[in-house]
């Protein structure tokens, strides 16, 4: 049977969740299909390429069943913040899916999926600059939380620290907010659509 890159794609994954990132080789894969490491460059010029097909597969699969485009109703930033959260569950859904999608660069094939979204923000209002930097700020964002999510479990064990109200009032007050992952994501998400949001009111004519 011909070696497709779908399968390729499907295996990677999979050894990624039971042997992690830094477990998966060329070599390694390769075994795993039942091919020579030489077959795998038919379809991927080299393990980075193979990673960066691997993030994008990811989100694309996120994706499936949507039009790439918010909802008849939708406003552009429930519809972001909504695909905010997606790529959040996505990585989580892997091991070290955050540390797969930060070190990522975009494939030819994920670019048209790019345009629609910034499409989107381009028809609210925003320029394509502005509208490429919001993109990948708030992936930043995104990426850069999982990942700290994904090392929790490295320190599980760990005692949260006693914090003393007499000595620490405000860490004792406002530290609990910390661990609650999920609010915590949503508000800096929701604080960085209200920068988006300052700045379309202030370059909308009056």
């Amino acid at each position: 049977m011909a070696l497709d890159r779908e399968t390729v794609l499907d295996t990677a994954l999979r050894l990624i969740d039971e042997v992690g990132l830094d477990g998966l080789s060329l070599r390694r894969l390769a075994k795993e299909l039942g091919v020579q490491a030489p077959a795998l460059y038919w379809h991927f010029a080299s393990k980075q390429d193979l990673l960066d097909h691997l993030a994008a597969a990811a989100v694309e699969r996120a994706d499936r069943g949507s039009s790439g485009r918010p909802e008849p109703g939708q406003s552009w930033d429930e519809w972001l913040a909504e695909g905010m959260r997606i790529r959040r569950r996505t990585m989580l859904a892997h091991r070290d899916g955050a540390r797969l999608a930060a070190g990522n660069r975009p494939t030819a094939d994920s670019l048209p999926r790019i345009e629609r979204t910034l499409s989107v923000l381009v028809e609210a209002g925003f320029d394509p600059q502005d509208a490429v930097r919001a993109i990948i700020v708030l992936g930043h964002y995104v990426s850069g939380f999982a990942l700290d999510e994904q090392a929790d479990p490295e320190r599980e064990d760990d005692a949260p620290p006693a914090l003393d109200p007499g000595e620490l009032p405000l860490l004792a007050a406002g530290g609990a907010v910390a661990l609650d992952r999920d609010t915590l994501f949503e508000y800096g998400l929701q604080r960085m659509l209200d920068g988006m949001r300052a700045q379309l009111s202030a370059v909308r004519p009056r």
